[in-house]
């Protein structure tokens, strides 16, 4: 059965997220709160835990995960990215967008587009998110959390425990709906801006 977390959308209670940090350590998948959606994830480095996401959501290999980071220092180790694209960028986070970038030899390979060799990045806008990124100190891989022939992703995070009790270990709850809309997801791997997904993120900046 799924651990499930009562956490204070404004001021998350350290000793939980340091329950989570460690069983995400141990190998575990949750579901958890953004600001975009919830989401499933995993630490980066959990093969195991990828293949249970992909079993979940009936995703095949050439879904795009998402590497979900604490700040610019983490998503720099993770991306190349030059000084314009830097710049449009933080200009938009945090925030409920993905950006697809070059990834760096720090990625694993079967997180990586099998021809372009990019990966999605995220800063989020969430206090639990980046309070739980702090604590782990490393990027979550993350997917949204729509579930096979489902047309919205779930928002509740009881109907979420009572729903994948048997297939995550833990279930985190702000006591938010955070939404249904996913990611804008921009793409800068061939240098400018292209708008692969319209989504929560204002996408006239990019525009």
């Amino acid at each position: 059965m799924a651990k499930y977390f009562d956490v204070h959308p404004e001021n998350p209670q350290p000793r939980t997220m340091t329950t989570v940090a460690e069983s995400l350590r141990a190998g575990a998948v949750i579901a958890y709160p953004t600001d975009s959606c919830y989401a499933l994830g995993c630490r980066m480095g959990n093969s195991e835990g990828l293949d249970r996401i992909r079993t979940i959501r009936r995703l095949d290999d050439r879904h795009h995960f998402t590497l979900v980071c604490q700040d610019f220092a983490q998503l720099g180790r993770l991306v190349q990215i030059d000084n314009t694209v830097f710049r449009a960028i933080r200009s938009a986070t945090p925030g409920s967008y993905t950006f697809i970038l070059p990834a760096t030899k720090e990625v694993p390979r079967r997180l990586l587009h099998p021809k372009k060799k990019t990966v999605g990045v995220r800063l989020p806008d969430h206090v639990v998110v980046r309070a739980l990124l702090a604590e782990l100190g490393e990027p979550l891989v993350s997917s949204t959390l729509l579930l096979p022939d489902e047309e919205e992703p779930l928002t509740q995070g009881w109907e979420i425990k009572d729903r994948l009790d048997h297939v995550v270990d833990a279930v985190i709850d702000s006591g938010e709906d955070c939404g249904t809309e996913p990611t804008t997801v921009v793409d800068f791997s061939e240098g400018g801006a292209e708008i692969v997904r319209r989504g929560a993120g204002d996408v006239s900046r990019f525009e």
